[in-house]
């Protein structure tokens, strides 16, 4: 890597912690406007809440499409992000949560749900299961690939393969397969979101506030934990 290209990244990555700085404290503000909710939710209005549960979820949105460019500009940040402990990157599954967390929160945090609702949740947690089965297939597959020619044909030949036309050959193969893991955190983003969405489909206004209230309260607890270890 250039020096010039060095310079980049690290100011990427700087940028990328100065936003998320700033997110973390957007998150605790949210958790205590959640929190005061449902201690005084017999005097919200049912537009009050879907308001609140609406600036939550753009919340999140906002750090997945900051997370996208910083992916854009080096997926493998994503994977190892230097933002986030150890302690929280072993939470992680395909460079963040587990869609299926969002059920065991559920769990926990909603216990008034109607006979439809449990269904129409034990719906979606199965189809949940199921797209991050294809997803772990797919990076199970890109991860094969990276043992296949020509990488390992080029590192077998050693250094001085290296400055011949077999670099170009390999450097062409690295950037197919970080496309590719670009592609597939965007699509496990994008499970995260869209299992989210769905989950407040199903709820009542009241019942969101609950959920989210839970998954924020989780968050920051993982985080402090995570900073405190």
């Amino acid at each position: 890597m250039s020096n010039k290209s060095r310079r980049t990244s690290n100011t990427s990555v700087t940028d990328f912690e100065n936003f998320f700085q700033g997110w973390l404290v957007r998150q605790e503000h949210y958790r205590d406007h959640l929190r005061t909710t449902i201690r005084n939710i017999e005097t919200c209005t049912n537009e009050e809440l879907r308001d609140l549960t609406a600036r939550v979820l753009a919340h999140y949105q906002q750090y997945y499409e900051e997370k996208s460019r910083i992916a854009n500009h080096d997926v493998s940040l994503v994977f190892s992000p230097p933002w986030f402990s150890y302690f929280e990157q072993s939470f992680f599954w395909l460079a963040g949560f587990k869609p299926g967390l969002t059920f065991r929160i559920v769990r926990t945090a909603v216990d008034d749900m109607s006979d439809e609702q449990v269904e129409r949740m034990d719906r979606l947690r199965a189809e949940t299961k199921e797209e991050e089965r294809r997803l772990e297939n797919e990076m199970a597959r890109i991860q094969e690939s990276v043992a296949a020619p020509p990488i390992v044909e080029v590192t077998r030949r050693g250094e001085n393969s290296l400055v011949d036309w077999r670099y170009d050959e390999m450097e062409s193969a690295v950037e197919v397969l970080r496309a590719e893991m670009e592609v597939v955190v965007g699509n496990a983003d994008l499970l995260r979101t869209r299992t989210a969405e769905r989950v407040v489909e199903i709820f009542t206004p009241v019942q969101n506030v609950k959920f989210l209230a839970a998954v924020t309260e989780l968050q920051l607890k993982i985080r402090i934990w995570g900073v405190a270890g």
